[in-house]
């Protein structure tokens, strides 16, 4: 399998950006590839461009738009890795969903509206909040950011929902032992989801 692991942190150094390097060690120790795509360090344009919005006359993509999705048109996993801010995705991921996962590359236009054009590809995210995890799920912050995030963008697209992987209480001054556990934990659900009896391969 390959992975596309789609990480968004504006600090190199956070434990977001340490998930998902330990998502691609895990992936390529069990014989996966995988490919990072750190959009802050890519400088990646999340804003929509007016020219590629659906139209009758289609929708135009400039170059980094096309350049993106040529590496990541082979891959079989998208996973997505990052803090919630305001209980929903930075700015940045949505807008790299917004602009790379539309039209002609996450589904195409029909009759009876879309078909998706990413079946038998599989979606996972990792992500991390300051606040506790107990009070994201209890709340129902992670339930909504999974049915309007997740879900729907694994539906528009034809992906499978693998899981959705949260940790809460990241705050700073995090020791780093509790790191290392958070970490082994993206490694062994990496192994869970992605490994010889997961029933994917």
């Amino acid at each position: 399998m390959k992975h596309a692991i789609v990480v968004a942190h504006p600090n190199p150094d956070s434990l977001t950006c340490a998930i998902a390097q330990a998502y691609a060690e895990e992936a390529r120790a069990m014989g996966h590839d995988s490919v990072v795509r750190d959009l802050y360090r890519m400088g990646f344009d999340p804003c929509l461009k007016a020219e590629e919005i659906p139209g009758p006359a289609g929708a135009r993509f400039g170059d980094d738009v096309a350049a993106e999705r040529k590496q990541i048109a082979d891959c079989d996993v998208f996973g997505f890795v990052y803090p919630l801010w305001f209980n929903a995705p930075p700015a940045i991921l949505k807008g790299y969903v917004d602009r790379v996962f539309s039209l002609g590359f996450g589904y195409e236009p029909a009759l009876h509206g879309t078909d998706p054009l990413l079946s038998g590809r599989h979606l996972i995210s990792f992500t991390t909040s300051g606040a506790p995890e107990a009070w994201v799920r209890d709340t129902g912050a992670l339930n909504a950011l999974t049915a309007v995030f997740d879900s729907h963008v694994a539906a528009v697209c034809g992906m499978t929902l693998v899981e959705h992987i949260h940790n809460g209480g990241i705050v700073p001054g995090i020791t780093a032992e509790a790191a290392g556990e958070i970490l082994k934990g993206v490694r062994a659900a990496v192994r869970r989801c992605f490994g010889a009896g997961s029933g994917l391969l």
